[in-house]
């Protein structure tokens, strides 16, 4: 599965304004609902589903990553958002560490297989330090994007 079949573009944010791990997750998922994806409340229904995900376990998986996700009744198909913040978030990581690269997923409820290959895919392509420090130092959405389409070809 590869990234750019689920993340979506007018989703990617190379400048996060927020700077604690909830409202990270409300501007990614702000993110989401300005690209046409959530209306009325879901937002919030989404937020919420995905912090009670966050209280299993954090998502920050460390090396400066954090995948927040959900599964929820909102959404037909799996969908992504990318976002890095330049100055580091606490998100109660593995290490102990800011978290500066998030990819959020939000998928059907009723696709769990494909809810963990996309984690998979993601959790593999963000092992790659090289990779993670390019989306650390990107500063546009293009930017972003681009990375993400190059990473995929081997490039």
């Amino acid at each position: 599965m590869r990234m750019s079949d689920f993340v979506v573009r007018e989703a990617i944010s190379a400048q996060l304004t927020a700077s604690q791990k909830e409202a990270v997750i409300r501007e990614m998922v702000d993110n989401l609902r300005a690209a046409g994806f959530f209306k009325g409340s879901e937002p919030e229904d989404v937020v919420k589903a995905i912090l009670k995900r966050e209280m299993l376990s954090s998502t920050g998986i460390g090396e400066g990553v954090a995948i927040p996700h959900a599964k929820h009744g909102s959404v037909d198909r799996l969908v992504g958002a990318v976002a890095v913040a330049p100055s580091g978030v606490a998100f109660d990581s593995v290490d102990n560490n800011p978290v500066f690269v998030l990819f959020m997923l939000i998928s059907p409820q009723e696709r769990p297989s494909e809810h963990l290959r996309a984690l998979e895919s993601v959790s593999r392509c963000l092992k790659d330090k090289n990779f993670v420090q390019s989306l650390k130092e990107a500063k546009s959405p293009q930017q972003i994007w681009d990375l993400i389409c190059n990473h995929e070809r081997g490039a």
